[in-house]
């Protein structure tokens, strides 16, 4: 028994001692799982549920389908090649959790990205690789972090349920009016079309980074009629056309599509649009008698700038935004301001205040813009009204750490490569954000099966901040 007892005393000593070599251990937390796991063994198509497990490869080569009730969940480092144009068509939960060190892709495997000048011409961007991911009424959750969604949007053969149609080539299609989407740091490169169309529910998109979305016209967030929630703290270029909008056509029910657009960085949007110049923006949109908030969005090179649309006339449809006061929320009113506008000529710079060119707009300059376009244009000026911009062209540079201006070639840049959009030290743009307002909070905070959390207004204008807060792609 005595030597029993000094064989554990020495055992003892010897497993305190090598705990003690580091200050903490390390426990490894599970991923985690539903279900059984997914075999990747054969490709995919038909019926799919459980989990994709983590830095497993996966191939698709036809429509999987996530049936009502049940869940797929993707774990980190997974990546998923579609050929065929295959879709996911989910009527039950899709849950897609990369992580920073470990993001998911999905793409097509015969698409090469293409860094430099791009055109809807010869880019492959722009014709559609894999389907989309398709979510029908019956979706009540869709959660995407960190996810890379590449060379989406290949035109839907048939719709898979009422709601999208023959040919639809969007990235995302959303219509769940009771439902919570979350997109959280997560990449889309090219579409068609919208790289996502929501048609009402509870949205959170923050701090993703969007290029080249839209062929020859086609936005990057296209929020419909019932719609609400953030679009905030993402890096937009290249966008077609507007890199977020809010308009109320199309609601599956009686709510109005309201969204909080802050801290956004658009840069080179709205020069594929092959519609009526001037019938959309190229940046921010508020039509069709949706609200919005606008804040702290810095916009560089774009065609417009952040447009209220303010009605009918013979060349578009009435796009009249809602301006009004109003009791209930989460939005009571129309607001926008604080705003960062650079341009590298005067077309650019004549619509920092969207005009009357297509249709009448009610776009008011704001002394909080940056340049003060009230001082600018003057309190006689009548919103829609034509101006001669040419003094404002090259001013106000925001000091992107690398990104060169200026840029001539804002036609053709569409994608980041390897420029970094973060603000020098020195940049005008810092610390002048507006914080006294709150985002929209309608989605579950949950480490899984949620937002991780919605983040407030940021002090700088942009969507990277320099506490380190913000966007967290780096390029």
């Amino acid at each position: 028994m005595r030597i029993l007892r000094n064989v554990l005393f020495l055992l003892s000593i010897f497993v305190f001692a090598s705990c003690s070599k580091t200050d903490t251990a390390v426990v490894s937390v599970p991923l985690i799982k539903v279900g059984v796991p997914v075999s990747n063994l054969t490709p995919l198509s038909g019926s799919i549920k459980g989990t994709m497990l983590t830095n497993q490869v996966y191939s698709i080569t036809g429509d999987v389908t996530i049936n009502a009730k049940d869940t797929l969940l993707i774990q980190e480092g997974v990546k998923i090649n579609i050929s065929n144009g295959a879709n996911f068509i989910v009527k039950g939960t899709l849950v897609s959790l990369g992580s920073k060190t470990a993001p998911i892709t999905i793409t097509d495997p015969t698409k090469t990205k293409a860094p430099g000048n791009s055109s809807a011409a010869t880019d492959p961007a722009y014709v559609g690789g894999w389907g989309g991911i398709y979510c029908d009424v019956t979706c009540p959750l869709l959660v995407l972090r960190w996810t890379h969604l590449d060379f989406g949007g290949a035109g839907l053969v048939a719709p898979p349920f009422t709601g999208p149609s023959t040919g639809s080539k969007f990235i995302i299609y959303w219509e769940n009016p009771n439902g919570n989407f979350i997109m959280e740091d997560s990449w889309l490169y090219g579409s068609p079309d919208d790289a996502i169309r929501f048609y009402g529910g509870h949205i959170n998109m923050m701090r993703n980074t969007m290029e080249k979305c839209g062929g020859t016209g086609g936005d990057g967030f296209n929020a419909k009629g019932g719609t609400q929630g953030n679009m905030a703290y993402n890096l937009i270029i290249g966008s077609a056309t507007n890199g977020t909008k809010s308009a109320n056509d199309g609601a599956l029910g009686s709510t109005q599509c309201q969204i909080a657009m802050y801290n956004n960085t658009y840069v080179n949007c709205g020069y594929r649009n092959s519609g009526t110049f001037g019938a959309r923006s190229g940046s921010i949109e508020v039509e069709n008698n949706s609200r919005a908030l606008a804040y702290n969005n810095l916009i560089v090179d774009c065609n417009f700038g952040v447009r209220i649309a303010g009605g009918n006339d013979v060349t578009a449809k009435v796009y009249l935004a809602d301006t009004l006061s109003h009791a209930d929320g989460p939005i009571f009113k129309t607001a926008y301001g604080y705003n960062y506008f650079y341009a590298d000529n005067v077309g650019q710079a004549n619509q920092f205040v969207p005009t009357n060119i297509a249709q009448a707009v009610v776009t008011h300059p704001q002394a909080t813009d940056i340049p003060n376009m009230l001082a600018f244009l003057g309190a006689k000026y009548t919103f829609g009204f034509q101006y001669d911009g040419t003094s404002l062209v090259g001013q106000n540079n925001p000091k992107f750490v690398n990104y060169p201006l200026p840029n001539l070639n804002y036609l053709n840049q569409a994608s980041v490569d390897a420029f970094d959009f973060h603000l020098q030290a020195g940049s005008p743009a810092i610390g002048k954000g507006y914080t006294a307002f709150s985002p929209i909070v309608n989605v579950p905070v949950d480490k899984n099966f949620g937002s991780s959390g919605i983040t407030p207004p940021g002090k700088d204008i942009g969507c990277y901040q320099s506490d380190g807060t913000g966007n967290q792609h780096i390029n």
